[in-house]
């Protein structure tokens, strides 16, 4: 089974969608399996990260933010304004697809695991994912 969903982000920043992912496994009605999420954009990623203190989230944007810097004079990628190119230097140092197992018709998470849409752009966006599941 193929599912796809957009979800709005208001900018920078990491976005849970669990409950989401969760949702079109139920709909798919497999007992055990496999759920691959995968987003179709080169400026926005997902991870597997802690769930349950916002401060986590918050290290972890600061830290990408820190490390990769905006209006770096050395990117030449710049059409879309100056988080063009860290959009993608953070999209590559995450992933743009995450393999889950299912057990039970649930994902197998664990007890402090959300699936995050981390996104890189600083304006609003519209993020298209699609899930695999078998």
């Amino acid at each position: 089974m193929i599912g796809k969903w957009t979800r709005e982000t208001n900018g920078q920043g990491l976005y849970e969608i669990t409950d989401e992912v969760r949702r079109q496994v139920a709909r798919a009605k497999i007992d055990q399996g496999l759920c691959t999420l995968f987003i179709r954009h080169t400026s926005a990623s997902l991870v597997i990260q802690e769930n349950a203190d916002p401060s986590a989230r918050r290290d972890l944007e600061n830290w990408m933010i820190r490390h990769v810097e905006e209006d770096d004079p050395l990117y030449t990628h710049t059409a879309e304004g100056p988080d063009d190119m860290p959009s993608h230097i953070k999209a590559a140092l995450t992933q743009t697809s995450i393999g889950i197992p299912i057990d039970d018709g649930d994902l197998v998470l664990g007890t402090w695991q959300g699936i995050f849409l981390w996104e890189h752009r600083t304006a609003p966006k519209r993020r298209d994912l699609v899930v695999h599941i078998q």
